[in-house]
């Protein structure tokens, strides 16, 4: 849902003939830019995908919002009278997952950290031995974890549960 921005670091602007971003495989997008005719074309290209700035003199690829299908290299071709310069990127897409915390009729506090990529770690406090987790792997890339914590003979009025994910860190706390 954020921008990425993927940058070519090419500086020389005046021998530029022209610029082309390609995504690794045989039916992505293709942007490319030609100096001479003051020319940008799109191939297969969604709206999404688009130049960040002026092409002739900075040739950033902008993608927003990004979404998983996203993942994946890039590279920057360059052709100048200087030569031509391939510049690769990788790009990553981080997901942070929805998290809820309920306690069920029993006194199972139940703590889901659910369509993260990657996959969230969950932990309780005060911390316990006796919870049992739980993992699903989606098709699309993210991951499901849930955890859940027996409270039914724990004196303490309320249960936490943290979640630590690359893109939030997150804690619930619930009287069971």
């Amino acid at each position: 849902g954020h921008e990425a921005l993927l940058s070519c670091p090419y500086v020389s602007e005046a021998s530029l003939l022209m610029v082309t971003w390609k995504m690794k495989c045989s039916t992505c997008c293709l942007l490319s830019y030609r100096s001479d005719h003051n020319e940008t074309r799109k191939v297969n290209c969604s709206e999404r995908m688009m130049w960040k700035y002026s092409p002739g003199s900075d040739p950033a690829l902008r993608i927003y919002p990004v979404n998983l299908s996203d993942e994946g290299n890039y590279t920057c071709e360059v052709v100048s009278s200087e030569g031509n310069f391939h510049f690769p990127s990788s790009l990553s897409v981080t997901v942070p997952p929805t998290v809820t915390l309920t306690c069920d009729k029993s006194r199972v506090a139940v703590c889901q950290a659910a369509a993260g990529k990657p996959a969230a770690d969950i932990s309780w406090i005060p911390a316990s031995n006796h919870s049992t987790e739980e993992e699903v792997h989606h098709l699309d890339g993210t991951v499901t974890r849930v955890s859940h914590i027996d409270w039914v003979n724990s004196t303490l009025p309320t249960v936490t549960c943290l979640v630590t994910h690359p893109a939030t860190n997150q804690t619930l706390s619930l009287s069971c």
